[in-house]
């Protein structure tokens, strides 16, 4: 957790639960994806929250639960049978008058290349939508995403080895589900003030990069002034756009992004450690090692050995 003048910043789940008061003991951190029914811990109701920027993704499926939510300057009711999505760095706030059953699932980039695939954003481009509008479901139409949920949370709570990779062909069921059903026809790049498409836009441009460079089809590391060239932009404008609308730098997004494609190449390749470095930008092989302990507390070596 980090804390801001007024805000408060939550990179994990665990973190923001903490903060809350919730129960912790049944959130595997390690794997960075959860998923817990909120009905089932003991809350006072009415129930405000304060505000706080969430750097996870996460859906919730609201079956018996009624309050308010807000993302950002969007305000809108939880209602039974509504289901949301909420992509990383959004400013919420919720207020609660009952909560019975209301699942909430969260997870990083990282679980998802590591565990769905690599091109994640190309087949489910709503995820890197800035705004995605919730939906109030009739009692039939949820069920069916209940089932899927419910098998999800099933999985999570095994403890089988294989949990994550079951859990990652479960998510992609519901992810298919939720594109055919919801924003099929969404196009969250003609939506929003002039800022909310610069932010867009360069989740597009920062992910496109990487995938360039992975596949050796880009021959250098996007800086800030790149990624404003883009948009026909000056940097310090993209800067304070990024800061601003997302609570994270430029260099942050950067930073970030090269260790969850890192991750996903020494998880789901045998590309060796040396050519990753290369693949990502870093001169020398140590240059990568030590970047990457620095942000995960482990060399790639033994990241590579503990996923195989």
């Amino acid at each position: 957790m980090k804390r801001g003048k007024e805000l408060l910043i939550f990179d994990r789940v665990l973190n923001l639960y903490k903060h809350l008061g919730l129960p912790d003991d049944c959130i595997d951190d390690k794997i960075e994806f959860s998923i817990l029914n909120l009905g089932n811990f003991p809350v006072e109701m009415p129930y405000t929250s304060p505000c706080y920027r969430a750097n996870f993704y996460s859906f919730v499926f609201v079956k018996n639960c009624r309050g308010n939510c807000s993302s950002d300057d969007h305000r809108f009711k939880l209602l039974p049978g509504t289901v949301y999505f909420n992509n990383p760095g959004h400013i919420k706030q919720f207020s609660l008058t009952e909560m019975k059953d209301l699942h909430l699932l969260t997870f990083s980039e990282s679980f998802l290349k590591q565990n769905v695939h690599a091109s994640i954003f190309e087949e489910f481009p709503f995820l890197l939508a800035e705004t995605v509008p919730p939906k109030v479901l009739d009692p039939d139409q949820f069920s069916e995403y209940e089932q899927l949920y419910l098998q999800i949370l099933k999985v999570y709570a095994s403890g089988s080895p294989y949990r994550s990779k079951q859990i990652g062909h479960l998510l992609v069921v519901l992810l298919l589900k939720i594109k055919e059903a919801f924003w099929s026809n969404y196009d969250p790049i003609t939506e929003g003030n002039k800022t909310s498409q610069i932010v867009k836009s360069f989740k597009i441009h920062l992910e496109t990069h990487y995938r360039e460079l992975v596949q050796d089809k880009a021959d250098k590391v996007y800086r800030v002034q790149n990624y404003a060239s883009l948009q026909s932009i000056h940097p310090n404008y993209l800067s304070n756009v990024i800061k601003t609308k997302t609570g994270k730098t430029v260099s942050s997004w950067i930073a970030e992004k090269t260790i969850a494609e890192a991750k996903s190449l020494l998880q789901n390749s045998s590309t060796p450690i040396k050519q990753i470095a290369s693949l990502l930008g870093f001169s020398e092989p140590t240059h990568f090692s030590n970047y990457f302990k620095k942000n995960t507390n482990t060399s790639p070596a033994y990241y590579r050995k503990l996923a195989s």
